[in-house]
């Protein structure tokens, strides 16, 4: 973060005790709340709050995945909004699953080009809201067939005088909205769904965005992200993470293009540094459990880009690498801190609940 001036982030932790009901309806029910203060030279002061909460079904099994659900709230000092609810839930003894990232955006990001063409950084500014859920039934042991519905109405609002986005001639640099609706299969045989020890979790999907659907342009995108997870010893686990997005179709916005960085796909750099129609990323960590609540990581990460004309240019990698504390908390919802590093500018530093895979 490279103009981080300063950053406060603390936690409380508290379990979450309800009066007895004469039909409960959850159990092992848990909250986390992440009060957050922050400031930067783009927003100025912000703060908010940051939590999540998960539970258990009280007429499900007790071998039955637990579900979770988070919520964010912050505003800055120049009128900044995020606004955030991701969910993955499980029902009916793991019959029934469904997972979404919904929110609003009133903020502003960063833009470095496409491709293997990068260009100084430009600072813009967008609105918009994101609709994204996955919504699946058990067809099979461990293995659900559904629906994945993508939406997002993307405003830019504002952009740097001379950069490349306001020339207007990068796709989507002034506004774009796309809506897809596609077939998607999962395969989990997770041991743990939070920290898993073994197993694996995948998803492929095929989103057509049209305007049938209410979109403004047409495209295509395959998704395909899976993880392994295997113990190495009763406190060392060795995750990987395997992640590919092939776009097909000329009229893609520039904000619906396969991005590296962030949080979860590639710590280091920040997210959408590397941008292009195709995208295939490969990540691995190591997690070891040190004493009690205490744990750390260590993690890398190689990606690659690719178009219409090369699916992906494996001769121009790139890649990460990093280290971070977990507190763990109950069922293992852990809070993370990373910080990641690459040869392409400062490093990143990330805040936040759950593990990148």
């Amino acid at each position: 973060m490279k103009y981080l001036i300063s950053f406060f982030y603390f936690f409380l932790l508290s379990s979450c005790l309800f009066a007895q009901e004469k039909t409960p309806i959850l159990r092992d029910k848990s909250i986390l709340a992440l009060p957050v203060v922050f400031r930067f030279p783009e927003t100025g002061w912000g703060g908010g709050v940051a939590g999540t909460a998960s539970w258990s079904w009280a007429k499900d099994s007790s071998w039955a995945k637990p579900s979770q659900a988070s919520v964010g709230l912050t505003y800055t000092e120049n009128k900044q909004v995020l606004a955030f609810l991701p969910f993955q839930v499980f029902f009916d003894n793991n019959k029934y699953y469904a997972n979404a990232d919904i929110g609003w955006f009133k903020y502003n990001y960063f833009y470095y080009g496409i491709g293997e063409s990068n260009v100084p950084q430009e600072k813009y500014d967008v609105k918009f809201p994101r609709i994204k859920l996955l919504v699946g039934k058990e067809i099979k042991t461990n293995l659900y067939l559904g629906v994945r519905i993508n939406y997002e109405e993307y405003s830019v609002t504002g952009t740097q005088e001379n950069g490349e986005l306001s020339t207007g001639e990068v796709n989507g640099s002034d506004y774009s909205r796309t809506s897809a609706i596609g077939p998607a299969v999962m395969r989990d045989t997770r041991d743990a769904v939070f920290y898993p020890r073994k197993g694996m979790f995948g998803e492929f999907s095929v989103l057509p965005s049209t305007k049938i659907f209410g979109a403004d342009r047409a495209f295509t995108q395959a998704t395909l992200d899976l993880s392994l997870y295997k113990s190495l010893s009763k406190k060392l686990v060795l995750a990987s993470n395997y992640y590919t997005v092939f776009t097909f179709g000329d009229n893609v916005p520039f904000s619906q293009l396969a991005q590296l960085g962030g949080q979860k796909k590639m710590r280091g750099i920040y997210q959408g540094f590397f941008r292009d129609k195709n995208a295939a990323l490969i990540q691995a960590e190591l997690r070891w459990e040190v004493w009690k609540f205490i744990g750390l990581a260590g993690f890398g990460s190689m990606g690659f880009l690719g178009d219409s004309d090369t699916v992906l240019r494996l001769n121009l990698p790139k890649y990460t690498y990093g280290a971070g504390l977990r507190i763990s908390t109950k069922k293992h919802l852990n809070l993370r801190f990373d910080y990641g590093l690459s040869p392409y500018g400062d490093g990143n530093f990330y805040a936040t609940i759950g593990e990148a895979f």
